[in-house]
Protein backbone atom coordinates (compact mmCIF):
# COMPACT_ATOMS: atom_id res chain seq x y z
CA UNK A 1 0.00 0.00 0.00
CA UNK A 2 2.92 2.32 0.55
CA UNK A 3 3.68 2.29 -3.20
CA UNK A 4 0.29 3.70 -4.20
CA UNK A 5 1.34 7.38 -4.28
CA UNK A 6 4.28 6.61 -6.54
CA UNK A 7 2.15 4.64 -9.01
CA UNK A 8 -0.39 7.43 -9.12
CA UNK A 9 2.28 10.01 -9.94
CA UNK A 10 3.66 7.81 -12.73
CA UNK A 11 0.23 7.37 -14.30
CA UNK A 12 -0.43 11.10 -14.24
CA UNK A 13 2.91 11.78 -15.94
CA UNK A 14 2.23 9.28 -18.75
CA UNK A 15 -1.23 10.69 -19.39
CA UNK A 16 0.23 14.16 -19.72
CA UNK A 17 2.63 12.97 -22.45
CA UNK A 18 0.03 10.96 -24.48
CA UNK A 19 -1.82 12.66 -27.46
CA UNK A 20 -5.44 13.53 -26.95
CA UNK A 21 -7.96 11.18 -28.71
CA UNK A 22 -10.83 12.96 -30.54
CA UNK A 23 -14.22 11.75 -29.47
CA UNK A 24 -16.21 10.05 -32.34
CA UNK A 25 -18.98 12.02 -33.99
CA UNK A 26 -22.43 10.97 -32.96
CA UNK A 27 -24.12 8.45 -35.30
CA UNK A 28 -26.74 9.76 -37.75
CA UNK A 29 -24.82 12.80 -39.03
CA UNK A 30 -25.16 14.00 -42.67
CA UNK A 31 -23.34 11.92 -45.28
CA UNK A 32 -20.88 13.93 -47.39
CA UNK A 33 -21.70 13.07 -50.99
CA UNK A 34 -20.88 14.43 -54.45
CA UNK A 35 -23.94 15.57 -56.39
CA UNK A 36 -24.47 16.70 -59.98
CA UNK A 37 -27.14 18.75 -61.65
CA UNK A 38 -29.72 17.26 -64.02
CA UNK A 39 -29.33 18.87 -67.44
CA UNK A 40 -31.59 19.07 -70.48
CA UNK A 41 -30.48 18.96 -74.14
CA UNK A 42 -31.43 17.59 -77.55
CA UNK A 43 -29.74 14.25 -78.14
CA UNK A 44 -27.57 13.90 -81.24
CA UNK A 45 -25.24 10.94 -81.19
CA UNK A 46 -24.33 7.72 -82.96
CA UNK A 47 -24.66 4.09 -81.95
CA UNK A 48 -22.74 1.13 -83.32
CA UNK A 49 -24.88 -1.52 -85.03
CA UNK A 50 -23.88 -4.77 -86.76
CA UNK A 51 -24.75 -5.06 -90.45
CA UNK A 52 -24.02 -7.22 -93.48
CA UNK A 53 -23.16 -6.63 -97.11
CA UNK A 54 -25.39 -8.79 -99.30
CA UNK A 55 -25.54 -9.15 -103.09
CA UNK A 56 -28.03 -6.80 -104.69
CA UNK A 57 -29.36 -9.80 -106.65
CA UNK A 58 -28.87 -13.50 -105.91
CA UNK A 59 -30.34 -16.49 -107.74
CA UNK A 60 -30.25 -20.29 -107.77
CA UNK A 61 -30.28 -21.61 -111.33
CA UNK A 62 -32.51 -24.65 -111.95
CA UNK A 63 -33.61 -26.13 -115.31
CA UNK A 64 -37.20 -25.53 -116.42
CA UNK A 65 -37.46 -29.00 -118.00
CA UNK A 66 -36.11 -32.42 -117.04
CA UNK A 67 -33.02 -33.55 -118.88
CA UNK A 68 -29.36 -34.49 -118.69
CA UNK A 69 -26.60 -31.90 -118.35
CA UNK A 70 -24.68 -31.91 -121.63
CA UNK A 71 -22.33 -29.00 -120.97
CA UNK A 72 -21.51 -26.46 -118.23
CA UNK A 73 -19.50 -23.53 -119.51
CA UNK A 74 -18.74 -21.80 -116.19
CA UNK A 75 -17.40 -22.63 -112.76
CA UNK A 76 -17.12 -20.99 -109.35
CA UNK A 77 -15.72 -17.48 -109.68
CA UNK A 78 -16.63 -17.05 -113.36
CA UNK A 79 -17.84 -13.56 -114.25
CA UNK A 80 -20.69 -13.57 -116.74
CA UNK A 81 -22.78 -11.08 -118.67
CA UNK A 82 -26.56 -11.09 -118.98
CA UNK A 83 -27.61 -13.57 -121.69
CA UNK A 84 -24.39 -15.63 -121.64
CA UNK A 85 -24.94 -19.37 -122.17
CA UNK A 86 -24.14 -21.14 -118.90
CA UNK A 87 -25.57 -24.68 -119.20
CA UNK A 88 -26.83 -26.81 -122.10
CA UNK A 89 -29.13 -29.80 -121.48
CA UNK A 90 -30.17 -32.69 -123.64
CA UNK A 91 -33.67 -34.22 -123.57
CA UNK A 92 -34.64 -36.58 -126.51
CA UNK A 93 -38.33 -36.41 -125.61
CA UNK A 94 -38.31 -32.63 -125.96
CA UNK A 95 -36.70 -32.92 -129.42
CA UNK A 96 -39.28 -35.52 -130.42
CA UNK A 97 -42.09 -33.30 -129.17
CA UNK A 98 -40.75 -30.45 -131.28
CA UNK A 99 -40.69 -32.68 -134.37
CA UNK A 100 -44.24 -33.89 -133.80
CA UNK A 101 -45.58 -30.40 -133.29
CA UNK A 102 -43.86 -29.13 -136.41
CA UNK A 103 -45.16 -32.05 -138.47
CA UNK A 104 -48.71 -31.49 -137.22
CA UNK A 105 -48.41 -27.84 -138.21
CA UNK A 106 -47.30 -28.85 -141.71
CA UNK A 107 -50.25 -31.21 -142.16
CA UNK A 108 -52.72 -28.58 -140.95
CA UNK A 109 -51.26 -25.96 -143.29
CA UNK A 110 -51.42 -28.34 -146.31
CA UNK A 111 -55.03 -29.21 -145.60
CA UNK A 112 -55.89 -25.53 -145.23
CA UNK A 113 -54.25 -24.72 -148.55
CA UNK A 114 -56.15 -27.54 -150.33
CA UNK A 115 -59.54 -26.72 -148.82
CA UNK A 116 -59.07 -22.98 -149.39
CA UNK A 117 -58.29 -23.65 -153.07
CA UNK A 118 -61.44 -25.81 -153.34
CA UNK A 119 -63.53 -23.06 -151.79
CA UNK A 120 -62.13 -20.42 -154.13
CA UNK A 121 -62.82 -22.64 -157.17
CA UNK A 122 -66.42 -23.28 -156.08
CA UNK A 123 -66.96 -19.63 -155.28
CA UNK A 124 -65.78 -18.64 -158.77
CA UNK A 125 -67.98 -21.28 -160.40
CA UNK A 126 -71.02 -20.14 -158.40
CA UNK A 127 -70.95 -16.83 -160.18
CA UNK A 128 -72.51 -18.66 -163.14
CA UNK A 129 -76.09 -19.49 -162.16
CA UNK A 130 -76.87 -23.20 -161.90
CA UNK A 131 -73.27 -24.49 -162.11
CA UNK A 132 -72.65 -25.04 -158.33
CA UNK A 133 -75.16 -25.30 -155.54
CA UNK A 134 -74.94 -22.48 -152.99
CA UNK A 135 -74.94 -25.03 -150.15
CA UNK A 136 -71.74 -26.64 -151.50
CA UNK A 137 -70.03 -23.25 -151.52
CA UNK A 138 -71.04 -22.62 -147.87
CA UNK A 139 -69.80 -26.05 -146.76
CA UNK A 140 -66.49 -25.48 -148.51
CA UNK A 141 -66.14 -22.07 -146.84
CA UNK A 142 -66.81 -23.52 -143.39
CA UNK A 143 -64.27 -26.30 -143.99
CA UNK A 144 -61.59 -23.74 -144.89
CA UNK A 145 -62.43 -21.71 -141.77
CA UNK A 146 -62.14 -24.82 -139.61
CA UNK A 147 -58.80 -25.62 -141.22
CA UNK A 148 -57.57 -22.12 -140.40
CA UNK A 149 -58.45 -22.66 -136.73
CA UNK A 150 -56.58 -25.99 -136.80
CA UNK A 151 -53.53 -24.26 -138.27
CA UNK A 152 -53.61 -21.63 -135.51
CA UNK A 153 -53.79 -24.32 -132.81
CA UNK A 154 -50.98 -26.33 -134.42
CA UNK A 155 -48.84 -23.17 -134.68
CA UNK A 156 -49.31 -22.47 -130.97
CA UNK A 157 -48.33 -26.06 -130.14
CA UNK A 158 -45.24 -25.77 -132.32
CA UNK A 159 -44.29 -22.49 -130.63
CA UNK A 160 -44.69 -24.11 -127.21
CA UNK A 161 -42.49 -26.99 -128.32
CA UNK A 162 -39.84 -24.56 -129.56
CA UNK A 163 -40.00 -22.79 -126.21
CA UNK A 164 -39.37 -26.12 -124.47
CA UNK A 165 -36.36 -26.52 -126.71
CA UNK A 166 -35.12 -23.08 -125.60
CA UNK A 167 -35.38 -24.26 -121.99
CA UNK A 168 -32.59 -26.74 -122.73
CA UNK A 169 -30.26 -23.75 -122.52
CA UNK A 170 -29.75 -21.86 -119.25
CA UNK A 171 -28.50 -18.31 -119.68
CA UNK A 172 -27.35 -15.67 -117.18
CA UNK A 173 -30.31 -13.54 -115.98
CA UNK A 174 -28.04 -10.57 -115.13
CA UNK A 175 -24.39 -9.51 -114.99
CA UNK A 176 -22.69 -11.22 -112.09
CA UNK A 177 -20.36 -13.88 -110.76
CA UNK A 178 -20.89 -17.61 -110.27
CA UNK A 179 -20.54 -18.42 -106.57
CA UNK A 180 -21.27 -22.17 -106.62
CA UNK A 181 -21.38 -25.07 -109.07
CA UNK A 182 -23.12 -28.10 -107.61
CA UNK A 183 -23.51 -30.51 -110.58
CA UNK A 184 -21.54 -31.73 -113.57
CA UNK A 185 -22.20 -33.07 -117.12
CA UNK A 186 -24.22 -36.29 -117.17
CA UNK A 187 -26.35 -35.43 -114.13
CA UNK A 188 -30.11 -35.82 -114.45
CA UNK A 189 -31.83 -32.59 -113.44
CA UNK A 190 -35.35 -31.20 -113.38
CA UNK A 191 -37.38 -28.23 -112.19
CA UNK A 192 -36.90 -27.42 -108.51
CA UNK A 193 -40.62 -27.85 -107.86
CA UNK A 194 -40.43 -31.46 -108.97
CA UNK A 195 -37.49 -32.57 -106.87
CA UNK A 196 -37.69 -31.58 -103.22
CA UNK A 197 -34.28 -30.59 -101.87
CA UNK A 198 -32.56 -30.87 -105.24
CA UNK A 199 -29.53 -28.55 -105.41
CA UNK A 200 -29.39 -25.84 -108.06
CA UNK A 201 -26.97 -26.39 -110.93
CA UNK A 202 -25.38 -22.99 -110.34
CA UNK A 203 -25.67 -20.08 -107.96
CA UNK A 204 -24.83 -16.53 -109.01
CA UNK A 205 -24.89 -13.05 -107.52
CA UNK A 206 -24.27 -9.49 -108.57
CA UNK A 207 -20.86 -8.25 -107.46
CA UNK A 208 -20.79 -4.67 -108.74
CA UNK A 209 -23.70 -3.59 -106.55
CA UNK A 210 -24.40 -4.61 -102.96
CA UNK A 211 -27.00 -4.10 -100.25
CA UNK A 212 -25.96 -2.90 -96.80
CA UNK A 213 -28.56 -4.46 -94.50
CA UNK A 214 -28.85 -3.32 -90.87
CA UNK A 215 -31.49 -4.11 -88.23
CA UNK A 216 -32.29 -0.97 -86.23
CA UNK A 217 -33.88 -1.16 -82.74
CA UNK A 218 -37.35 0.34 -82.53
CA UNK A 219 -36.14 2.97 -80.04
CA UNK A 220 -33.70 4.38 -82.62
CA UNK A 221 -35.46 3.96 -85.94
CA UNK A 222 -37.61 7.09 -85.79
CA UNK A 223 -34.66 9.37 -86.47
CA UNK A 224 -33.91 7.74 -89.86
CA UNK A 225 -35.28 8.57 -93.28
CA UNK A 226 -34.46 7.59 -96.89
CA UNK A 227 -31.57 9.59 -98.29
CA UNK A 228 -29.87 9.99 -94.92
CA UNK A 229 -26.17 9.13 -95.09
CA UNK A 230 -24.75 6.16 -93.17
CA UNK A 231 -21.11 5.53 -92.27
CA UNK A 232 -19.88 1.95 -92.18
CA UNK A 233 -16.66 -0.04 -92.06
CA UNK A 234 -15.68 -3.64 -92.76
CA UNK A 235 -13.00 -5.76 -91.04
CA UNK A 236 -11.42 -6.70 -94.36
CA UNK A 237 -10.44 -3.06 -95.01
CA UNK A 238 -9.30 -1.69 -91.62
CA UNK A 239 -9.02 2.06 -91.36
CA UNK A 240 -11.44 2.67 -94.23
CA UNK A 241 -14.83 4.31 -93.76
CA UNK A 242 -17.54 4.16 -96.42
CA UNK A 243 -20.61 6.34 -96.92
CA UNK A 244 -23.98 5.33 -98.38
CA UNK A 245 -27.46 6.90 -98.32
CA UNK A 246 -30.41 4.97 -96.90
CA UNK A 247 -32.35 3.54 -99.86
CA UNK A 248 -35.11 1.43 -98.33
CA UNK A 249 -36.81 0.99 -94.95
CA UNK A 250 -39.13 -1.91 -94.10
CA UNK A 251 -41.66 0.47 -92.46
CA UNK A 252 -42.61 -2.35 -90.07
CA UNK A 253 -40.94 -3.97 -87.07
CA UNK A 254 -39.92 -7.60 -86.87
CA UNK A 255 -42.06 -9.02 -84.05
CA UNK A 256 -39.30 -11.38 -82.93
CA UNK A 257 -36.42 -8.91 -82.68
CA UNK A 258 -38.29 -5.60 -82.38
CA UNK A 259 -36.07 -4.15 -85.08
CA UNK A 260 -36.67 -2.63 -88.52
CA UNK A 261 -34.72 -3.68 -91.60
CA UNK A 262 -32.94 -0.79 -93.30
CA UNK A 263 -30.98 -1.04 -96.56
CA UNK A 264 -28.50 1.10 -98.46
CA UNK A 265 -27.30 0.41 -102.01
CA UNK A 266 -23.51 0.22 -102.32
CA UNK A 267 -21.86 0.64 -105.75
CA UNK A 268 -18.94 -1.79 -105.98
CA UNK A 269 -17.45 -1.37 -109.48
CA UNK A 270 -13.94 -2.47 -108.47
CA UNK A 271 -15.09 -5.40 -106.33
CA UNK A 272 -13.18 -4.26 -103.24
CA UNK A 273 -16.20 -5.10 -101.06
CA UNK A 274 -17.11 -8.78 -100.86
CA UNK A 275 -20.74 -10.00 -100.74
CA UNK A 276 -21.47 -11.65 -97.40
CA UNK A 277 -19.02 -9.49 -95.42
CA UNK A 278 -20.08 -8.32 -91.97
CA UNK A 279 -19.99 -4.56 -91.42
CA UNK A 280 -20.26 -2.05 -88.58
CA UNK A 281 -22.61 0.90 -89.01
CA UNK A 282 -22.43 4.23 -87.16
CA UNK A 283 -26.17 4.75 -86.78
CA UNK A 284 -27.25 8.37 -86.14
CA UNK A 285 -29.67 8.92 -83.27
CA UNK A 286 -31.38 12.28 -82.75
CA UNK A 287 -34.40 13.52 -80.83
CA UNK A 288 -36.80 16.18 -81.98
CA UNK A 289 -37.16 17.45 -78.39
CA UNK A 290 -34.90 17.98 -75.33
CA UNK A 291 -34.46 15.19 -72.80
CA UNK A 292 -32.95 15.01 -69.31
CA UNK A 293 -29.35 13.84 -68.88
CA UNK A 294 -27.33 12.59 -65.90
CA UNK A 295 -23.95 10.83 -65.62
CA UNK A 296 -24.24 7.09 -66.24
CA UNK A 297 -22.87 6.49 -62.73
CA UNK A 298 -25.87 8.27 -61.19
CA UNK A 299 -28.29 5.49 -62.19
CA UNK A 300 -28.54 2.66 -59.66
CA UNK A 301 -30.82 -0.34 -59.17
CA UNK A 302 -31.92 -2.60 -56.35
CA UNK A 303 -32.79 -5.58 -58.61
CA UNK A 304 -36.38 -4.33 -58.72
CA UNK A 305 -36.15 -0.91 -60.35
CA UNK A 306 -33.77 1.69 -61.73
CA UNK A 307 -33.49 4.96 -59.88
CA UNK A 308 -31.44 8.05 -59.23
CA UNK A 309 -31.01 9.57 -55.79
CA UNK A 310 -32.37 13.08 -55.74
CA UNK A 311 -31.07 15.44 -53.04
CA UNK A 312 -33.32 18.29 -51.94
CA UNK A 313 -33.08 20.14 -48.63
CA UNK A 314 -30.26 17.86 -47.54
CA UNK A 315 -32.49 14.76 -47.74
CA UNK A 316 -32.17 11.84 -50.22
CA UNK A 317 -35.11 10.39 -52.15
CA UNK A 318 -35.23 7.69 -54.80
CA UNK A 319 -36.70 8.67 -58.15
CA UNK A 320 -37.54 5.75 -60.43
CA UNK A 321 -36.34 6.30 -64.02
CA UNK A 322 -36.09 4.59 -67.36
CA UNK A 323 -33.00 5.16 -69.44
CA UNK A 324 -32.42 6.04 -73.09
CA UNK A 325 -29.27 6.62 -75.09
CA UNK A 326 -25.79 7.30 -73.74
CA UNK A 327 -23.60 10.04 -75.17
CA UNK A 328 -20.07 10.78 -73.88
CA UNK A 329 -20.85 9.42 -70.42
CA UNK A 330 -24.18 11.24 -70.11
CA UNK A 331 -27.28 9.07 -70.03
CA UNK A 332 -30.84 9.99 -70.97
CA UNK A 333 -33.29 9.47 -68.10
CA UNK A 334 -37.08 9.70 -68.04
CA UNK A 335 -38.84 10.13 -64.71
CA UNK A 336 -40.10 12.66 -62.14
CA UNK A 337 -37.12 14.98 -62.50
CA UNK A 338 -36.64 18.58 -63.63
CA UNK A 339 -33.65 20.36 -65.14
CA UNK A 340 -31.59 21.81 -62.29
CA UNK A 341 -32.42 19.04 -59.78
CA UNK A 342 -29.44 17.60 -57.96
CA UNK A 343 -28.75 13.86 -57.85
CA UNK A 344 -26.01 11.80 -56.23
CA UNK A 345 -23.16 11.41 -58.71
CA UNK A 346 -22.58 7.74 -57.85
CA UNK A 347 -25.93 6.17 -57.16
CA UNK A 348 -26.13 3.18 -54.81
CA UNK A 349 -28.88 1.43 -52.91
CA UNK A 350 -26.77 1.89 -49.76
CA UNK A 351 -28.13 5.45 -49.58
CA UNK A 352 -31.68 4.94 -48.41
CA UNK A 353 -34.61 7.30 -48.94
CA UNK A 354 -34.73 9.88 -46.14
CA UNK A 355 -30.99 9.75 -45.49
CA UNK A 356 -29.43 13.09 -44.54
CA UNK A 357 -26.97 14.32 -47.15
CA UNK A 358 -24.23 16.94 -47.02
CA UNK A 359 -23.97 17.66 -50.75
CA UNK A 360 -20.83 18.73 -52.54
CA UNK A 361 -21.28 19.86 -56.14
CA UNK A 362 -18.97 17.71 -58.26
CA UNK A 363 -16.97 19.26 -61.05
Amino acid sequence: MKFAPALLLTALALSACSPKVKAPEPAGGPLATDVVQVTSSVLSTKMVLPAQLLPYESVDLYPKVAGFIQEIRVDRGSRVRKGDLLVRLTAPEVVAQQGQAQAALGVAEAKLASDRATYERLANAARTPGVVAENDVNISKQTAASDAAQVKSAAESAAAARQLGAYLEIRAPFDGVITARNLHPGALVGPSTGQAGAPPILQMVTANRLRLVVSVPETSVQSAKPGQSLSFSVPTLPGRTFQAPITRMAQALDNRTRTMGVEADIPNPTGELTPGTFATVQWPVTRGYPTLRVPSSAVANDQQKQFVIKVAGGVASWVEVTTGMSDNGALEVFGALQPGDYVVKRGTDAIKPGAKIKPTIAK
